[in-house]
C-alpha cells in the first residue's frame, strides 16, 4: 500500500525523458535520460533547464516524439533581454521579458532551433525542470 502509495506521488511529481538531438550539448547529449521534477512556472529562473510541451498544433523541428523541447532559460519574466537577443528579436535595448514569458537557449548555439528563432516561450508551455542527468555512457557509445 505505501509503494503504491510512494509510486503514484513520484509519477505525479517527477518525469523522464531522454534528450534527442545535439541543441544542448555538452551539458546533455542525444539520448541521455533527464530526471525531470514538474514544476511551478513561477519557480522558474534563468539557468533553469527545462522541459518545454508542443506549442499547440505548431511542430517545432527538433522537438522529441512527444513534441516536447529541452532548453536553458536565458531569461525570465522582468529580465533584461539579452543584447544579441534583443536584436535578433527587434527589442530596443533594456527591454525585459513579458509577464508569462520566457527565452530559452540550446547550450549548442550551432546546432539549435530555440528563441533565436522563435521568440518568446509562455510560461506555461514548461513541463517541468531538469534536476539530473542520467548519462546513456561515454561518447560513441
Amino acid at each position: 500500500m505505501i509503494e503504491r502509495l510512494v509510486r503514484r506521488l513520484l509519477r505525479t511529481r517527477l518525469l523522464a525523458v531522454t534528450v534527442t538531438g545535439p541543441s544542448m550539448e555538452p551539458s546533455l547529449r542525444n539520448g541521455d535520460r533527464v530526471l525531470v521534477m514538474r514544476r511551478h512556472p513561477r519557480r522558474l529562473s534563468r539557468g533553469h533547464i527545462v522541459v518545454l510541451g508542443p506549442d499547440g498544433a505548431r511542430r517545432v523541428p527538433g522537438a522529441g516524439p512527444r513534441g516536447l523541447l529541452i532548453k536553458r532559460i536565458a531569461a525570465a519574466p522582468g529580465d533584461l533581454v539579452p543584447p544579441p537577443l534583443a536584436t535578433r528579436l527587434g527589442c530596443p535595448p533594456g527591454s525585459t521579458v513579458p509577464p508569462g514569458q520566457l527565452l530559452v537557449l540550446g547550450d549548442n548555439p550551432g546546432l539549435s532551433l530555440d528563441s533565436r528563432h522563435f521568440g518568446y516561450v509562455a510560461q506555461d508551455r514548461v513541463v517541468g525542470v531538469a534536476v539530473r542527468s542520467l548519462r546513456r555512457g561515454p561518447a560513441g557509445s
